[in-house]
């Protein structure tokens, strides 16, 4: 059964910095939902893996010990706080799955508590502090949109956010609000040199998203310096033409809210029909890694 979706909710992104306690950090973000719900969100999404510090800077199994079942304390402690706070909360926690079976997944909370839909991350890095791959297997659940009381959402988490098949899939699945939690950040000796280049990539990939698609994009990120990382903030809201509509600091913790009028993307679709002209026909060669001298 399709609930009722409301035209024009007001999205919140919760921008935080996370210390080693635990407990502390998820307070800190229960806190920003009750915040964020009085000044009237009605969709809350908090940054990838909010719970605890960034845990993937190096390959340390000790790590695995801040993982949690799903459902588990946080995610129980989320869905009390949507039911009470009246809103839809997407979270990204670290799953603990089974023994030796661990992901990177998003939960999204409808205004009942009860649990709206799950995503877990398709696309794992293996980058400089970003080891991902140590930790998380890769998701089984697809690209999906999630039924909500306040829209038709899709959650894609941080390294997702470079792949624009996930994004596309997502859009074709129904989403109108991609959602992109998200720990990106600078490294040290990275910054001075090309730190304005790597945050204007960041930010113009998931622009393009929304263009592409016809969709509102939301990208909460992480904040402050953890270990030799520092996480750039500047989490932002773009429309279905690609304007940032709000757009967080780079230094500072935040909640950045903006209306999403969801009647705007049918109109936008119909001024730039990309969804209509897509020629489904010829696109075969997506599902082969590379294309050789025989495509040629």
């Amino acid at each position: 059964m399709t609930r009722a979706t409301t035209q024009k909710p007001q999205v919140a992104l919760v921008q935080m910095t996370c210390s080693t306690d635990k407990q502390a950090n998820v307070d800190k973000a229960l806190d920003r939902i009750q915040a964020a719900a009085k000044q009237g969100a009605e969709i809350v999404c908090l940054q990838e893996l909010f719970s605890t510090p960034y845990p993937c800077q190096s390959e340390d199994h000790a790590q695995f010990d801040l993982a949690e079942p799903i459902p588990g304390p946080t995610s129980e402690a989320l869905s009390a706080a949507a039911k009470r706070e009246q809103v839809v909360i997407v979270s990204s926690l670290f799953e603990r799955r089974s023994a030796g079976l661990y992901h990177n997944t998003a939960v999204v909370f409808d205004v009942d508590g009860s649990t709206a839909g799950v995503y877990r991350k398709m696309h794992i890095p293996d980058d400089p502090l970003y080891y991902e791959k140590f930790y998380f297997t890769p998701g089984d659940l697809g690209f999906r949109a999630i039924e909500t009381s306040k829209g038709k959402i899709g959650v894609c988490i941080c390294w997702d956010q470079w792949f624009p098949e996930a994004a596309r899939l997502t859009a074709l699945h129904g989403a109108q609000i991609l959602f992109y939690p998200t720990a990106i950040g600078w490294l040290p000796n990275e910054k001075s040199e090309y730190g304005p280049s790597q945050h204007n990539a960041w930010e113009t990939m998931m622009r393009s998203h929304a263009i592409a698609n016809g969709v509102f994009v939301c990208a909460p990120n992480r904040v402050g310096h953890e270990g030799e990382l520092e996480f750039w903030g500047a989490s932002f809201i773009v429309d279905p033409n690609g304007n940032v509509v709000v757009r967080a600091s780079h230094e500072r913790e935040e909640i950045v809210q903006a209306e999403c009028d969801l009647a705007r993307i049918d109109v936008v679709r119909t001024h730039w029909p990309f969804l209509r002209d897509r020629r489904i026909d010829a696109y075969g060669g997506l599902l082969k890694r590379f294309l050789d001298d025989e495509s040629r």
